[in-house]
């Protein structure tokens, strides 16, 4: 009975030290009183490039400048050309206790960084520090104050109440258009473009003549209208909507009447080839500017990949066709109230032992909010800086007033997109971010692939079709999983992560087989 019961002890107390094995957590951090500038310090920065060597130039001179003002830090820059491959290594850096110091990334994927405990830093303590916070006494350099962070982008990294990341660069989704194709066939172009618009200037587009060629360009291949993120596609119209797609807790809303709706008007075009998607044709530029395409939506950033004259595209030069391109917000339900998307990545800071690691990581955070890096990496594509400070200097405003002088730097479709971001910063929103929202964000363009396929496939799209596609896409991204644990935190308000609950159920468990033993072993006795 000893050996038992101790046994049963070792084991409930060595339960909780298993659990914790491999992130056994830090402390949470504290701004020190001083930066101790006489220490070397190590850091990391994984960060993201557009298979761009002009930007990733301009990392390496912000790093450079930034190591000349401080030189007790080092910055050691790792470059990825995918935000997933970043947000993978990360998750795998977390449980071995080796994430970077800092990271490009985006405010669902810190959502899941944040399961951990005390993993990301939170940053409002930082942000109004009187000596390093923002326009702190004293930085080495002129970095923005908090109020000339632009507030709508800053609000997009608060998670839970606090701020968790700073935004670095923004753009938005784009509608870019052959005006001459659609002026040849007969239509006005509005102000304001509606799904309706576009769905009916598609059809249009599909007639041929006697040879088989299509009427609109004179070609074999046409596809009308090309949508490259289809996660963006159905998050925007459910938004456009005001129909379900998450609350800011994680329930998932997205199987819902609208959902259908948009599937089965999805469907159609799609199965009539007037609708197409990037992962079923590729990329819409590429149709775009031979002339094989009418409708073309895609990130501002990518407008440098977008026209006639497009300094990055794909397409040999002889199967450019020489159109007119404009570049306006994506459609709308209801042009009077515009949804759009915002997107571009953040910038976080990962904890570590030595509070005044993390400090010296904050400040490099900062000095990537400067005006002389906001505005070299703004102009390398359709982003725009996420300061007011950078957005109003007079060399941005200046840069902006220069579109057409030449196809790289001053490049009029970049700078057309640029501004349909500018002009509409306050039409713009953010998904909630949860621990699982890039599941769902996955599973969103999941349902608009999956209808059109099953609908180029010649299958009929009901709502048999699209019960089936919800069954499977939640299969798929387990998001049942995700609704139940969420239930389950709400009802029962505690809010303790699964681990803990998991942990304290295990030592509940040991306790009870020692009553059990113990009972046993008493009855036993007695009848002795």
């Amino acid at each position: 009975m000893k050996k038992v019961l101790f046994a049963s002890l070792v084991l409930s107390l060595a339960l909780p030290l298993a659990g914790c094995h491999g992130s056994k957590g830090l402390k949470a951090f504290t701004v020190p009183d001083e930066f101790d500038s006489g220490k070397q310090y190590e850091i990391t920065f994984w960060a993201k490039n557009d298979t761009n060597k002009t930007q990733v130039d301009i990392y390496e001179k912000a790093i450079a400048d930034f190591e000349a003002l401080y030189p007790n830090i080092n910055v050691n820059v790792r470059m990825y050309s995918d935000y997933g491959r970043i947000y993978n290594d990360v998750i795998t850096n977390i449980s071995t206790g080796t994430a970077p110091n800092v990271c490009i990334t985006y405010p669902d994927h810190i959502a899941t960084y944040m399961t951990g405990t005390n993993v990301v830093v939170p940053l409002d303590d930082l942000f109004t520090d009187p000596e390093f916070g923002f326009g702190g006494s004293e930085l080495k350099f002129d970095g923005p104050r908090y109020n000339e962070v632009t507030a709508k982008f800053l609000e997009e990294c608060n998670l839970n109440g606090k701020h968790y990341a700073v935004p670095y660069v923004r753009s938005t989704e784009a509608l870019y258009m052959n005006k001459d194709m659609i002026e040849s066939m007969g239509y006005k172009i509005p102000n304001e473009i509606t799904w309706d618009f576009v769905w009916e200037v598609s059809e249009a587009a599909m007639a041929k003549d006697a040879e088989g060629n299509f009427i609109a360009n004179g070609q074999k291949v046409m596809i009308p209208f090309i949508y490259k993120s289809t996660d963006n596609m159905m998050i925007q119209m459910l938004k456009q909507l005001d129909a379900g797609y998450c609350t800011p807790e994680g329930e998932i809303l997205i199987f819902n009447d609208e959902t259908k709706d948009i599937l089965k008007t999805v469907a159609e075009h799609a199965g009539n080839r007037a609708f197409s998607t990037f992962k079923i044709s590729s990329y819409p530029g590429n149709f775009l500017n031979a002339g094989q395409c009418i409708f073309a939506i895609d990130s501002t950033a990518g407008a440098t990949w977008m026209g006639a004259l497009a300094p990055h595209s794909d397409i040999a030069e002889d199967q450019f066709v020489d159109f007119e391109i404009m570049v306006t917000k994506i459609p709308q339900f209801d042009p009077a109230h515009p949804q759009m998307i915002s997107q571009g990545p953040s910038l976080c800071i990962f904890n570590k032992e030595d509070p005044g690691e993390v400090l010296a990581s904050w400040l490099f955070v900062q000095f990537m909010l400067t005006n002389e890096v906001q505005l070299s990496y703004a102009e390398t594509e359709g982003y725009i800086p996420v300061t007011d400070k950078a957005i109003n200097s007079p060399e941005y405003r200046d840069y902006l007033n220069r579109g057409g002088e030449d196809t790289d730097t001053y490049y009029q479709v970049k700078i057309d997109a640029t501004k349909v971001l500018l002009d509409n910063i306050e039409n713009t929103f953010t998904a909630p971010p949860f621990n699982g929202s890039t599941s769902l964000r996955n599973a969103a363009g999941e349902l608009i692939e999956g209808a059109a396929k099953g609908a180029r496939r010649g299958q009929t799209v009901d709502d048999a079709f699209i019960e089936s596609l919800y069954s499977d896409t939640t299969a798929l991204y387990r998001l049942n999983r995700n609704i139940v644990n969420t239930t389950k935190e709400k009802e029962n308000g505690a809010g303790l992560p699964a681990t803990s609950v998991f942990l304290l159920c295990s030592i509940l468990a040991v306790w009870l087989v020692i009553g059990v033993v113990y009972l046993k072993d008493l009855i036993k006795k007695n009848k002795s």
